[in-house]
């Protein structure tokens, strides 16, 4: 079993960020870099609008005058309320880039996979390859998202229980960062066959592993500008991680 612990696997977010400044594999960086940007900067700004015009309709405590009680009330929801937003928009933000960038993504972690192991993956070419695997990646990603729905709903009602929801900011980091070990390991290992559900079992069995991984993906996509490059550079970590704790296993 795997020997890779969570701050060493949180490290292969660095390696990944070498691999995409390679030569060989920048021009694979390149589209999943720009489907990144444009969701990332495109949907960001549009939310952004929509959520300030939202907060400051705000209009529930005015009825009871300035009463500064009630109004610091409505701020703390404001900023709760904020918060929730902004996490559940992260990760949507990211499961939309990666549903559309998924061939791409898929194909920039065969030429990573290749560069490192010096074989591929699969013996087709690498555009013939991304078109087979098309439907089988997109059905990842779809199921991925429905993954996301199942899970949200629960974080939510624990984030506004008493007592119970001091522990729904960890709550949150720890799926956060499940959620994007499995969005970003899942390439390396769906371009060896392996389906989401598969791909789960995997990740279960080195979780340490993936949520080092996540976790390190977690952060990173939460810092301005990093953010908008994290897709292609957690491909790539991912795949190097692949590689060394759980192609030899298979």
């Amino acid at each position: 079993m795997s020997t890779i612990g969570f701050i060493e696997a949180a490290g292969y977010l660095i390696k990944g960020w070498q691999l995409v400044r390679v030569k060989g594999l920048r021009k694979f960086v390149l589209i999943p870099l720009a489907i990144n940007i444009m969701v990332f900067a495109g949907l960001g700004w549009l939310l952004f609008g929509v959520f300030t015009d939202w907060i400051s309709s705000w209009t529930l405590f005015e009825r009871f005058g300035d009463v500064w009680l009630l109004a610091g009330l409505q701020t703390v929801l404001q900023f709760v309320a904020g918060m929730l937003l902004g996490v559940a928009m992260l990760y949507l933000f990211t499961l939309l880039a990666n549903l559309v960038g998924a061939p791409f993504n898929s194909l920039l972690s065969e030429r990573v996979e290749q560069y490192l192991t010096g074989t591929s993956p699969t013996s087709d070419p690498s555009l013939m390859f991304m078109l087979k695997s098309l439907p089988k990646t997109m059905s990842s990603e779809v199921a991925k998202l429905i993954y996301l729905g199942l899970w949200l709903l629960p974080l939510l009602l624990i984030t506004f229980i008493p007592v119970i929801n001091v522990a729904a900011p960890f709550l949150w980091f720890m799926f956060g960062a499940w959620m994007f070990s499995l969005e970003y390991i899942d390439y390396p290992l769906g371009n060896h066959g392996l389906g989401f559900r598969q791909v789960k079992k995997q990740l279960k069995l080195r979780r340490g592993t993936a949520m080092g991984f996540g976790s390190a993906v977690g952060v990173a996509s939460i810092i301005p500008v990093v953010n908008l490059v994290i897709m292609p550079v957690a491909v790539a970590g991912a795949t190097a991680l692949y590689v060394d704790a759980f192609k030899q296993y298979e």
